[in-house]
């Protein structure tokens, strides 16, 4: 008989109040992390703004549309998510916009849509962006606010986006700051986008996400030159190897 362990299909939800942090493009990394390990997840777009993670033709997203013109959940919407996400024996990726985001994490907590997923064997994964520059404080209040709000069997990964700018607050790092240090038990772990050189790396990291390219599309795209190729293949590994650890 086969002793094997298997993990729980994981249910990674990608929640952040504020617009224009990069959540569509962490998706995007999930999606081909799992790829990367011959998994297929299945990939989900909630945005009722911008849906760019659809836009990804490779990673085959869904589109639901969980809002209605008065900015509340469309029940039927968020039910026949919830029976694909339950019925999927694939691991799944949530991508959802800031303008649904406090009707939605309402709704998952006021429906215990989170225990549900637990009690069908899935594992909760919450995945929190924070950035810097002027939406620091905004996104460190928001990771807060969730995690204050997440039950124990959730994982919450933090992704410390550094594009506009390092993720301190007079010059003590995330780590350091109260928003960490009283929530520390409850996080699973930390990926950081760092930081790159802005007339190379950042903009081949625009350039792939304008056109909607994962990363194994870009670096054997003719579009891209070798050296933006090779800087490429050099941030894939440096997020996948912080995604081995955390994940």
């Amino acid at each position: 008989m086969s002793t094997e362990n298997h993990k729980p299909a994981e249910v990674n939800l990608i929640l952040q109040g504020k617009g224009g942090v990069g959540k569509s493009f962490i998706a995007s990394i999930l999606a081909q992390y799992y790829l990367e390990k011959n998994e297929t997840p299945l990939c989900i777009d909630t945005d009722p703004v911008n849906a760019t993670f659809l836009g990804y033709k490779a990673l085959n997203a869904h589109r639901i549309e969980l809002m209605r013109e008065n900015n509340v959940i469309d029940t039927r919407q968020f039910d026949s998510m919830m029976e694909m996400i339950i019925e999927s024996s694939q691991d799944v990726i949530v991508d959802n916009g800031a303008a649904s985001f406090i009707p939605l994490f309402g709704y998952l907590v006021e429906n215990n849509a989170m225990e549900m997923l637990k009690d069908c064997g899935k594992q909760v994964v919450i995945h929190s962006v924070i950035t810097g520059g002027q939406a620091l404080m905004d996104t460190l209040n928001g990771f807060s606010q969730m995690v204050n709000n997440t039950p124990p069997y959730v994982k919450n990964v933090v992704w410390l986006n550094e594009y506009f700018g390092k993720v301190e607050v007079q010059e003590k790092s995330f780590e350091k700051l109260k928003a960490y240090t009283d929530n520390k038990d409850k996080v699973s772990g930390i990926i950081t986008i760092p930081k790159r050189a802005a007339q190379t790396f950042e903009q081949d990291i625009q350039l792939m996400q304008d056109k909607r390219l994962t990363f194994n599309e870009a670096i054997t795209s003719s579009e891209f030159e070798l050296m933006a190729k090779q800087r490429l293949k050099m941030i894939k590994k440096s997020l996948f190897e912080q995604l081995d650890i955390v994940m």
